[in-house]
């Protein structure tokens, strides 16, 4: 369905990205922008986890939702590094290696639906360990300052989004092994 919960909710988190670029030009400290970005990367990343739970609780998933859910988060992921990247937060290289990633395995994928072979590039755990990695080190990395004192999340989060990037290129490789006898099969034809 176009409207229902679930694809609501989603359809917000994707009008409400913008706003996490705009609270880096509001006038206000930089630690207050940190936090307010932050926290809005996080109240996204747990609405599209809620949306994921409501639509099979409610039984109300469908094929626009599945398309329309990974998007949202992959606009958010790119609108986030983005920013990063402004505020010399993140290295240009991380970012074009994660959002190049998301641009190919879709294409990828997108192509694989076409010759009937979806299946073989769907979602696999290195992927979902990879976005994992992503949803830890971007908060820490908006929020870049010392966490109850203990935990410096800049420090970390550069590390973690390193991590994200070999498990960016990880996955890409495993994806196009997976796709490597079809794409074959497909220049033979």
């Amino acid at each position: 369905m176009f409207f229902n919960i679930p694809t609501v909710m989603t359809w917000t988190r994707i009008l409400a990205i913008p706003l996490l670029v705009w609270v880096f030009r509001w006038p206000i400290s930089m630690e207050t922008r940190n936090l307010i970005a932050t926290c809005m990367f996080v109240v996204f990343a747990l609405t599209d986890w809620l949306d994921g739970f409501l639509a099979r609780k409610l039984n109300q998933t469908s094929a626009f939702g599945a398309f329309l859910d990974p998007v949202a988060d992959k606009f958010l992921v790119c609108a986030s590094l983005l920013v990063l990247v402004d505020l010399s937060r993140v290295d240009v290289i991380v970012a074009l290696l994660i959002i190049g990633r998301e641009i190919a395995v879709s294409s990828l994928r997108e192509w694989m639906a076409q010759i009937g072979a979806y299946k073989s590039v769907a979602v696999h755990m290195i992927g979902k360990v990879k976005t994992t990695v992503q949803m830890v080190a971007i908060p820490f990395l908006l929020f870049d300052g010392m966490l109850f004192q203990l935990l410096d999340t800049g420090f970390w989060g550069q590390i973690l989004i390193w991590i994200s990037a070999i498990l960016t290129i990880w996955s890409m490789v495993f994806y196009l092994q997976k796709a490597i006898p079809h794409i074959k099969a497909n220049m033979q034809q």
